[in-house]
């Protein structure tokens, strides 16, 4: 069997305290809207108004894969309320997301820094993070599939491996 590179999602309560630890509204919106749409952070950074369907709460969005790479995949991701909240006011001023990708990711890393996260914590984290607490909140596999658009089952199956005290838990809740 091939290497897998084993996928480190914070823990509930780490992003909880990730959130938490957003001072300005720009980290606000980077943080929240990538942990809890589970966003790549080029399809974050592509944001423009077209993109958004306020009546449906969700975001239309091209990532990457289609043929040859050209990003002609496109899918919708859902956003929460407290997201809506955020990006509602900069999108009826602006025409594009307010900053890049590499200042997302170092936004990142200094909003873990002051939460004192120990583990090193990056935008793709965070699309880690939104896919394990949205299975350990009862969403589908398949669902999930759709939103992070991927075309197979088995890329979204890896979400699914638990550890033991997850498996603990959630036997305990049910019994």
């Amino acid at each position: 069997m091939a290497y897998q590179y084993v996928r480190e999602p914070l823990l509930g309560e780490e992003y909880d305290q990730l959130c938490n630890a957003c001072e300005s509204p720009l980290e606000k919106m980077c943080v929240w809207t990538l942990g809890d749409t589970g966003l790549r952070v080029s399809e974050l950074c592509g944001l423009k108004p077209a993109n958004i369907l306020w009546q449906q709460r969700a975001f239309r969005v091209k990532g990457k894969g289609g043929p040859f790479g050209k990003q002609s995949k496109a899918r919708v991701v859902p956003f929460s309320n407290r997201v809506r909240a955020l990006i509602e006011p900069h999108f009826a001023l602006h025409q594009e997301f307010p900053v890049g990708e590499r200042r997302v990711q170092k936004l990142v890393k200094d909003v873990a820094n002051r939460a004192k996260i120990s583990r090193e914590v990056t935008p793709h984290v965070l699309r880690h993070t939104f896919a394990t607490l949205f299975l350990q909140k009862g969403g589908s596999l398949a669902a999930l599939s759709r939103i992070l658009g991927h075309d197979r089952l088995e890329t979204t199956a890896i979400y699914l491996n638990l550890t033991d005290m997850h498996v603990l838990e959630e036997y305990a809740a049910k019994w």
